[in-house]
């Protein structure tokens, strides 16, 4: 038995350093071809060239592509039945949550097509005050005729009892290494409350004393333990298609190396603004091309907060760890669907993703709104980038070799921008751009053809959203990391959070700067060479090709646009009945 353990440990010490090794071959690849600039491919006095690391993301989008549609062939050819034998309890965050979100989302539970006696609904509110009581009344409302339990706590699992001096009763006094809150002394009495309603009534609404969306999330795994045998999450702005549960179930009952599953996400307000729309074409990318080539390996590197399902055996044990995660000192609270992610990793157990669970989620529509939560994301990326890194080694290397491309791509695109615009020529400058729409084009092409839609042409307009807001964003998300909160407002409140705008700003002013001063280098330059006339000429073909692309891609999207806001039916309705 010794030697047994002496051996694996052995082999998965081998596979850490071969893991490492392979990690430092594709950053140091990554690295010369950027900044050795080897050029494949280049014109006349070197107006238009194609370097070594244009082809290395190149052949990544291809790679990435192929694989993306392998596992889509294998969803198509997988028919394995649900047996309908595990229970499941099925968990809601809620949080200041549009009325109307919330009771679409409740009514698309309540007609899931999985029987009802396997269902536990818990819908836990993150707030108690008399501005809350709307969803819980609208809970009841909802489920009126399966004698739904309501409680309101006036704590929650990591506030301590204020009958209970804190000398006795501290938040953390009395707490086990791991942090589990039933060894805390002078346990508040109302939590004992909390988890027999949970364990004794089918459907239940909690509301708890504020304390972000991961307590909330807490309350209902912990209050739920070894009861059941998965955990559905879903966020109370999430409309479910009737199958979503059923067709996650599908996936973790054929193979019992996998640990977690996510559904595909789709827009519920895409006609809402331009910001909706792209989110929505966006939102399509990652699932269908990007998640779903993670899949092929069985290494999706998030299972998405509105739609996933966990083996609840595996989520128990590291759900104190899940809870007290802590970054530079300070406890994460957001980034919650991304750590319950890599923690399953962790343990070595497969998570994947399927097309045939769908469900439908808002998206802010205010781009403020949207770069508050775009900022938060990223925050969570980056920080759980250096988690998952240390847990490589127990998957594919495909896991490996993404992480590195995905982590350092936006400080490649960042230098390079920054190069050109301030050490190039006015066509070094044209030309990049011209690539960036012409990749987003390609990818485009390639999105039409996979889903069948011609919609999928304009996702080549998220590169602006892109280069103008996430990019600088990005920055501002890695510097205030460790700053903890639910990122976005509530739907009910007004964005009023305008600090993300400040990379922008400076961003902008970089850029433009450099541009200006790129301007004045150029007029002091002779133009009558040979060189500089041709240079002359693509740089007028540039700019007419490149505006006429925008201008028809505006117009195309405000004939779709206008289209889309004309029928009288979304593509986004679900039968809840």
């Amino acid at each position: 038995m010794e030697l047994k353990l002496l051996l694996r440990k052995a082999i998965s010490i081998t596979r850490a350093l071969l893991t490492f090794l392979f990690a430092l071959v594709v950053l140091s690849v990554m690295i010369w071809a950027y900044v050795q600039g080897f050029q494949l491919a280049t014109s006349e006095y070197g107006i238009i060239s194609f370097g070594f690391y244009g082809l290395l993301l190149g052949l990544h989008v291809l790679v990435q592509s192929i694989f993306a549609f392998l596992e889509h062939r294998q969803m198509r050819a997988r028919k394995d039945a649900c047996t309908f034998t595990k229970t499941i309890g099925f968990t809601i965050s809620a949080y200041q949550e549009d009325p109307d979100y919330l009771r679409d989302s409740l009514n698309s539970i309540r007609a899931l097509k999985y029987p009802p006696e396997l269902l536990r609904i818990i819908m836990v509110v993150d707030g108690n005050t008399e501005e809350d009581l709307y969803m819980q009344e609208m809970f009841k409302e909802v489920f009126a005729d399966q004698d739904p339990g309501c409680y309101v706590w006036s704590n929650n699992y990591h506030t301590r009892d204020p009958t209970i001096p804190e000398e006795d009763g501290g938040m953390w006094q009395g707490m086990d290494p791991v942090g589990d809150v039933s060894h805390i002394f002078g346990e508040d009495p109302q939590r004992q409350e909390v988890e027999d309603l949970i364990n004794s009534k089918r459907c239940v609404c909690i509301m708890q004393k504020w304390g972000g969306k991961r307590e909330v999330m807490y309350t209902a795994f912990k209050a739920l333990g070894h009861t059941v045998d998965y955990i559905q999450v879903c966020d109370s702005d999430t409309k479910l298609d009737p199958l979503a549960t059923l067709e996650l179930c599908k996936v973790l009952e054929s193979n019992q190396k996998y640990g977690a599953v996510g559904g595909d996400v789709m827009i519920l307000n895409l006609k809402d603004s331009y910001i909706s729309f792209m989110s929505s074409l966006r939102y399509w990318m990652a699932f269908n091309i990007e998640r779903s080539c993670q899949s092929f390996f069985d290494c999706v590197s998030c299972i998405s907060g509105p739609l996933g399902l966990y083996r609840n055996d595996l989520l128990q044990q590291f759900l104190e760890s899940w809870y007290n995660q802590k970054f530079l000192g300070t406890h994460c609270t957001f980034g919650d669907d991304r750590h319950l992610t890599n923690r399953m990793l962790s343990m070595g157990y497969a998570t994947k993703y399927t097309a045939h669970s769908k469900c439908y989620t808002e998206t802010p529509a205010q781009f403020l709104r949207w770069l508050n939560q775009q900022t938060r994301w990223t925050k969570s990326y980056f920080r759980e980038w250096l988690f998952n890194a240390m847990w490589w080694h127990k998957h594919h290397l495909w896991m490996t070799y993404e992480s590195i491309i995905s982590g350092v791509f936006p400080f490649f695109v960042t230098a390079t921008i920054i190069q050109l615009f301030w050490t190039g020529t006015l066509w070094d400058i044209l030309w990049v751009l011209c690539c960036i729409q012409l990749i987003g084009l390609v990818k485009a092409a390639y999105a039409c053809i996979l889903r069948g839609d011609l919609v999928m042409v304009f996702m080549s307009l998220y590169s602006a959203l892109y280069m103008t807001s996430l990019l600088p964003a990005k920055y501002f998300a890695i510097i205030t990391m460790n700053k903890s909160s639910w990122g976005t407002s509530g739907r009910r409140k007004i964005v009023g959070n305008y600090i993300p705008l400040l990379p922008l700003s400076v961003w902008a002013i970089i850029l433009l700067g450099g541009l200006g001063y790129t301007i004045y280098k150029e007029s002091q330059k002779g133009w009558y060479t040979a060189a500089k006339i041709v240079e002359t000429r693509f740089l007028i073909y540039g700019c007419v090709a490149y505006v006429c692309y925008w201008l028809l891609m505006i117009f195309l999207y405000w004939v779709w646009f206008r289209r889309l806001c004309r029928k009288s039916s979304q593509s986004y309705s679900l039968s809840t009945v």
